[in-house]
């Protein structure tokens, strides 16, 4: 079982792309709520931001679960421990809960970066480990390599994209995913579909989307700056979608509307 089916880290609140003022009344807005998991990454450059505006927050360091991640450009020897101590720091935290490689090593040779993330690990710089955006393959070639239990496999999740392929390598190498692109950056608000059986519910399209990930077993990660937004994010834990209607959305993953690809991200890997 993954850490973000504890407690309420099954939610949890995503910084990117926020700074300043924006970021630090969007996690104030957050910790209010009850969100207890966030998440942030050296790529996003807000990690001392982010710890700022955790610390204000006045929440107990062990009711929080801070995941960071790595970036690719530290994916070295030299680099890699350094620039997680460099995290730790700007974080105002001892230990990462979850520490996560963002990318797969361009050129797809994960074996090193996986290494250095199990000697943070081993070191005490972080609690669990993971990784992010790895295909199918390269978890269990993951599984294969790390000692440590990997505790998730953070990668785009949401209706409008099949990631059954994903889900079965999940249950095959017992590393859970992360789901972020929840809502599709908005997509799935162009599909009437959410909102009619949100409305069976009182609930909105939103919800239900994070309610589908949810009971696909699949934890979620979001991002808003408007408190309500925040809060109804956060409020989907009291009620289930039915058999059908879980079915009903699956059908919609035949879209095929994938936000993060090589157009985006030239360095991603060809992804299932």
């Amino acid at each position: 079982m993954t850490i973000y089916f504890e407690k309420t880290y099954q939610r949890s609140f995503g910084t990117f792309p926020l700074k300043g003022q924006e970021l630090h009344d969007a996690i104030l807005a957050a910790a209010e709520v009850g969100y207890r998991a966030f998440d942030t990454a050296q790529m996003y450059g807000n990690e001392a931001e982010t710890g700022a505006a955790l610390k204000a927050t006045g929440l107990a360091r062990n009711d929080l679960c801070i995941t960071t991640k790595v970036d690719i450009a530290n994916f070295s020897e030299d680099k890699f421990l350094p620039s997680v101590e460099q995290s730790l720091k700007d974080l105002q935290i001892d230990q990462a809960d979850v520490l996560l490689l963002h990318w797969p090593t361009p050129g797809f040779d994960i074996k090193l970066s996986l290494q250095l993330l199990q000697q943070a690990h081993d070191r005490g710089l972080a609690a669990h480990i993971g990784v992010s955006n790895y295909t199918a393959q390269m978890m269990h070639d993951a599984r294969a390599i790390v000692d440590a239990p990997l505790v998730t496999n953070q990668v785009e999740f949401h209706p409008l994209l099949n990631q059954d392929k994903l889900l079965k390598a999940a249950t095959e190498t017992g590393i859970p995913l992360a789901s972020y692109c929840s809502v599709a950056r908005g997509e799935v608000f162009k599909h009437a579909i959410f909102g009619e059986i949100g409305a069976a519910y009182g609930k909105s399209a939103a919800q239900v989307v994070l309610r589908w990930i949810l009971q696909k077993g699949v934890s979620i990660n979001t991002m808003s700056t408007k408190p309500a937004n925040i809060a109804a994010n956060f409020d989907v834990m009291d009620f289930t979608l039915s058999s059908i209607d879980m079915d009903r959305i699956e059908a919609m993953t035949r879209t095929g509307y994938r936000i993060v690809g090589k157009d985006l991200v030239p360095y991603a890997p060809d992804f299932d």
